[in-house]
């Protein structure tokens, strides 16, 4: 098969009018989203006026709403390309029969018969097309042109998951408690789970021992069904969209401890490396200002963990929301442990507010991962912000929604069995819904806790066994951002004869699986999005295409 030649448009000269006036275009996250699968495209700031018709797919992120472009897409479709469009293409409705509905701001969508997950996936904006019938219309619409078609979603899939991952707004007040008491997140002081866009009743289970926690990764469910319907509809043209794998052929599943150090009290550090050894595994240790003594810092480096920042902007515990207040401290924090390269955070409290601040100042100081999106209470345990899987945030309109230089890796709670927090029946069901999603599941376990608690150290070993059980292998945030910027360094450039995918790197990279989806009769044949797919291992050595 063919390799899908596939095209992202994204209208520079129609975003920087949308930015001047101070809107977002959150289409942009189109390309994010399609890098972070390794989908092959390339990216057009403007139409493609003189070779449109040699590309096969033709995604439409971001273009401007005029005559002009329902005559090029048009034109485009009915010569053979295939238009995909999440929310918009509002000046093609009418003349291909149908009228725009009323936009709806949120609801829970039941995707196609084709696609695999059945689970009302919830989302942030809809902009439905309605014919005669009336009704809200379909969430897909497949709709005929002359040799091609349009793919037209109903959804802003991009605009969807950003939200569920980042807010729908920056950071400025409290957020709506939980009717039941569970999550009183409204105690004046502004964190991450103040922006959560997820309903209390709609999107939270309850464990058999009655525990609630927030039970679906929507924003990672949105992007494989984004992801899934371009490599159906690419199959469907008889054409072949590879993608890559996220994690090493050897290690499917990966899991994660942080701790976040607190009082500082050595015997609680000492206590948790005993109890890292009997566990046998190594984790991420974020320390707030001003740290442990330095023989326990050099014992939890011996041990193979991951010395990292805890940011302290709680004004009760003398800290401060300032790029100032993050440099002194971090800088206080490399001193004091003697290691120059540490590339993670945590915030103190998932302390935060505004935007894209605390991501500009991780870029400007060197920090690759950032931990801070997680539950701060019992009833908002899980999936809060709708991930598991590491993901790069986006900026707001006024820095032109760029891709921050950070990499998100949330948790999903804390202290299980501690008192305050959820119990050890969340695991089960955070386990087998971060296996399905191919996410990271992080578990933060405070020292103090593991110290003064059998039940905390307990529970972080009842965890690690029960990840084990289920295949997770467990690595520290620092192993996971650095096979992120690998993985992410590789391209597949093309097919050959034999359907073989041509793959560069600007990086090393090892045990880098790829899916290439066949008609071929194969042995190693699986399934991947309702299309049969054939996958290869590869180590990649740097190239001279990627270097």
């Amino acid at each position: 098969m063919r390799m899908a030649k596939v095209g992202v448009w994204f209208d520079r000269a129609s975003a920087e009018k949308h930015w001047a006036h101070g809107l977002n275009t959150f289409g942009a996250y189109t390309e994010e989203i399609l890098k972070d699968y390794g989908i092959p495209f390339e990216s057009l700031a403007e139409w493609p006026e003189a070779d449109a018709c040699s590309y096969d797919v033709i995604v439409a992120a971001h273009a401007p709403d005029d005559a002009g472009t329902a005559s090029r897409l048009r034109s485009y479709a009915e010569a053979g390309g295939c238009v995909v469009s999440y929310g918009g293409l509002r000046c093609l409705a009418r003349g291909l029969g149908f009228r725009e509905g009323a936009p709806v701001s949120v609801g829970y969508a039941t995707l196609p018969p084709s696609f695999e997950e059945g689970t009302p996936l919830r989302f942030l904006r809809a902009i439905p097309w309605l014919d005669g019938e009336g009704g809200e219309g379909p969430t897909l619409r497949s709709i005929q042109v002359g040799r091609g078609r349009m793919e037209r979603w109903a959804i802003d899939v991009p605009y969807t998951v950003v939200g569920l991952q980042q807010g729908t707004e920056p950071v400025l007040r409290d957020g709506i408690p939980a009717p039941d008491g569970s999550a009183d997140v409204d105690e004046g002081i502004l964190k991450a789970d103040d922006g959560i866009e997820l309903d209390w009743e709609l999107d939270r289970l309850r464990t058999e021992a009655g525990s609630p926690y927030f039970a679906y990764p929507y924003a990672d469910m949105w992007k494989d069904a984004m992801v899934g319907h371009l490599v159906r509809c690419a199959y469907s043209q008889g054409l072949s969209l590879p993608f890559l794998g996220f994690w090493p052929a050897s290690a499917e599943h990966i899991a994660m401890i942080s701790h976040d150090s607190d009082l500082n009290e050595d015997e609680h550090a000492v206590s948790t490396l005993e109890a890292l050894d009997e566990c046998g595994i190594q984790s991420t240790w974020c320390l707030i200002d001003p740290g442990y003594s330095p023989d326990v810092h050099a014992r939890v480096a011996q041990a193979g963990h991951e010395l990292a920042f805890h940011y302290n902007a709680l004004e009760e515990d003398g800290g401060e929301w300032s790029e100032e207040a993050f440099s002194r401290q971090l800088r206080a924090i490399v001193q004091v442990t003697g290691h120059p390269n540490i590339v993670s955070n945590k915030n103190h409290y998932t302390r935060l507010e505004g935007w894209g601040e605390l991501f500009r100042w991780c870029e400007r100081h060197s920090i690759r991962v950032d931990q801070t999106r997680g539950p701060s209470k019992r009833g908002n345990v899980g999936f809060p912000f709708g991930t598991c899987r590491p993901y790069r945030p986006v900026a707001w309109a006024d820095e032109k929604n760029r891709i921050y230089d950070v990499l998100e890796i949330g948790f999903q709670t804390q202290d299980l069995d501690q008192g305050y927090w959820s119990d050890s029946s969340v695991v089960g069901p955070i386990l087998e819904r971060t296996r399905r999603a191919q996410g990271i599941a992080h578990f933060l376990f405070h020292q103090v806790h593991i110290h003064n608690l059998s039940s905390v150290r307990r529970a972080m070993s009842a965890f690690v066994d029960g990840a084990r059980a289920d295949g997770f292998v467990f690595w520290t945030s620092g192993q996971a951002w650095h096979w992120h910027e690998a993985r992410r360094s590789a391209a597949i450039r093309g097919l050959s004869e034999n359907g073989e995918p041509e793959i560069t790197a600007k990086r090393p990279v090892e045990e880098l699986v790829a899916w290439i989806p066949t008609t071929e009769d194969d042995p190693d044949v699986e399934s991947r999005f309702g299309v049969p797919c054939v996958k290869r291992v590869f180590s990649v050595s740097v190239t001279e295409a990627g270097a």
